[in-house]
């Protein structure tokens, strides 16, 4: 059964600061840091997150998980193209993949991905995208695409717009901007965690 509630954090000390907070699925997306600090902070991300009983997913860095003995990635679909997908299987690492139209949904279904993610579902902050927002009727449209796979809805989700999302046929809402822009995120975590359990 997928989590709800999917914290997206850009680094371990935030992770650190949030997982206790109610988040039980959090995905760890380092950006622009060289290959040591990388794996420092997937290990340290990984001891933690076992700890406190929490699923962390890798992104990107899917060789570094392996490594490390991670057991979840997210990959994109410019990773798709590099990822030793045999390996991660072979190791018994679950994966979810980015999709934005439907060449790379189905691209994504026929990997058997533990989830695929959707988005931007609303406009978004927090990266440039190239795709638009989607809108709660491409999240219906999707999930009766993807069936017994869970769909992750990403891209400008808050509190209050969870109801239809999930409504829409969502399984989990992946939020980044709204905890990490918030004057109190580790408050901001504990809502979230409230407010996909109601």
């Amino acid at each position: 059964m997928m989590e709800r509630f999917y914290l997206i954090v850009g680094h371990v000390g935030r992770l650190e600061l949030l997982v206790p907070q109610g988040a039980r699925l959090v995905q760890l997306r380092i950006k622009d840091q060289p290959e040591p600090e990388v794996r420092r902070q997937i290990a340290r991300a990984r001891d933690f997150c076992a700890v406190h009983d929490a699923q962390l997913v890798v992104n990107d860095y899917w060789q570094a998980a392996l490594d490390l003995n991670c057991n979840f990635v997210h990959l994109g679909q410019e990773d798709m193209e590099t990822a030793d997908f045999a390996a991660l299987r072979r190791r018994g690492v679950r994966f979810g993949l980015s999709t934005h139209d439907e060449a790379e949904l189905e691209r994504a279904l026929s990997h058997d991905a533990a989830y695929v993610a959707l988005g931007p579902v609303y406009p978004t902050l927090l990266k440039k995208m190239k795709w638009g927002p989607q809108g709660l009727e491409r999240v219906t449209r999707w999930k009766q695409m993807a069936g017994k796979t869970p769909l992750v809805a990403i891209g400008g989700l808050t509190p209050e717009r969870l109801p239809g999302v999930f409504a829409a046929g969502a399984d989990s809402a992946a939020v980044v901007t709204d905890i990490q822009q918030a004057a109190d995120p580790e408050a901001r975590t504990r809502e979230w965690a409230e407010a996909c359990r109601a």
